[in-house]
């Protein structure tokens, strides 16, 4: 692990002097001292940092939780909704047509939407710290999508899991979507009424408790939540959003820096452990392809989520780069897929498409300047037109904040 650790600070800091994001830098770390990989190896089953690789996407949602009071989300929620269901049609859809058009079968194909249409939520929530744009105004229609997106995959998971098993009973299917949306209305209903009542329970002067105590209750409920059909990255959200509100909130905010930091790049070094370079050659042409899907789909729909919120260009291109990478989600349909018995191209696909945008989508967002110029009315000014208070991003992918940003 600590080998781990190094790796991924030392490559980080070498392509940071060129200015590369960290976090293709972490993962290729992980590729070249993985067991798949000649020389090196640090780690021969990936499975041995599962723990601490879980431990940093919870970490990274519930921070992203923090720092979003419950006003944020219910002032914008139609638009959210709107937005996000918007994204998961045009994306999920694009992903059933790719995986039909490949040819593989009906099942392999069910598995493509979800791959092709979901957002790594670990990834999105590094890309908009690491650029400084927690506080843009279009980083709301970003979480209110992948809020959207985790529900759905509550319901696509809970459908998916007895198509993949050969099962044909319909009411096991609604059983377990109905347990995992009961516990999301429990969260909400907690994250509502229950923030007076959280924030007496977690107040502490001594700062050594109140790590333990948040830290404590963002793995627990996460831990249920995954129990329930959720994901865990949800349910840790949930409890970011509920201890945000709290008059600890700023401490807890200060605290989960370096917690946050340190497991996140063991999950994006274990995420590289899992990709085999071998396999990616023969599934070259369809990754390349399945790429340019993504991009065309992402572009339409960051598109559409700067109109419903009256954003201009320079939002409408940070949102459709910001959620352009895949990541976690993809690589558990590969095991599903794998422990099914599909086509065995399936795997190696989403290992290199994961892969590619994991890389291009940092890159992409640092950068997604470039995009604003060629989107309608992204001639009209550097912030886009219209567009509220944003971040404008340089080239080395640093956030300067524009005039009345929050």
């Amino acid at each position: 692990m600590g080998g781990a650790f190094l790796a991924a600070a030392l490559l980080a800091r070498l392509g940071g002097r060129i200015g590369l994001p960290t976090i293709p830098l972490f993962i290729l770390a992980g590729i070249l001292l993985g067991p798949h990989t000649p020389g090196i190896v640090l780690l021969s089953d990936p499975h041995d940092l599962e723990m601490l690789s879980a431990l940093g996407l919870v970490l990274l949602l519930f921070y992203l939780g923090l720092e979003f009071h419950l006003d944020d989300l219910k002032a914008g929620g139609r638009k959210m909704a709107l937005a996000g269901g918007t994204y998961l049609a045009l994306n999920v859809g694009a992903g059933l047509g790719f995986g039909f058009a490949l040819g593989w079968g009906t099942s392999e194909a069910l598995v493509l939407a979800g791959v092709l249409g979901i957002s790594s939520s670990a990834i999105v929530t590094k890309v908009l710290v690491d650029l400084g744009r927690i506080g843009n105004p279009e980083t709301r229609p970003i979480l209110g999508i992948i809020v959207v997106e985790d529900v759905f995959l509550a319901l696509y998971l809970a459908a998916l899991q007895p198509i993949l098993s050969g099962a044909d009973s319909l009411a096991s299917a609604v059983m377990d979507a109905g347990k995992a949306f009961g516990f999301l209305l429990l969260l909400a209903l907690a994250a509502r009424f229950g923030t007076r009542v959280i924030g007496r329970l977690i107040n502490t002067r001594d700062d050594e408790l109140l790590v333990i105590s948040f830290l404590g209750a963002a793995v627990f409920v996460a831990g249920v939540s995954e129990w329930f059909g959720v994901a865990d990255a949800i349910g840790a959200f949930m409890v970011g959003l509920m201890l945000g509100s709290t008059t600890s909130g700023e401490r807890i905010r200060k605290l989960v820096h370096p917690l946050r930091d340190a497991f996140g790049a063991i999950f994006f070094f274990a995420f590289g452990l899992s990709i085999d370079p071998g396999d990616l050659p023969t599934v070259l042409w369809p990754v390349l392809a399945a790429v340019a899907v993504t991009l065309v789909m992402n572009v339409l729909a960051g598109v559409a989520a700067a109109r419903i919120n009256g954003f201009g260009a320079g939002p409408a291109a940070n949102i459709s780069t910001t959620l352009l990478a895949r990541g976690e989600f993809a690589l558990i349909l590969a095991t599903m897929a794998a422990a099914a018995g599909l086509d065995e191209r399936l795997s190696p696909f989403i290992a290199g498409y994961v892969l590619v945008l994991a890389v291009l989508g940092p890159l992409a967002a640092g950068r997604s300047h470039w995009l604003a110029r060629i989107l309608p009315g992204g001639r009209d000014g550097a912030n886009g037109g219209g567009g509220g208070d944003v971040a404008v991003v340089t080239p080395a992918g640093t956030a300067e904040a524009a005039p009345g940003r929050r």
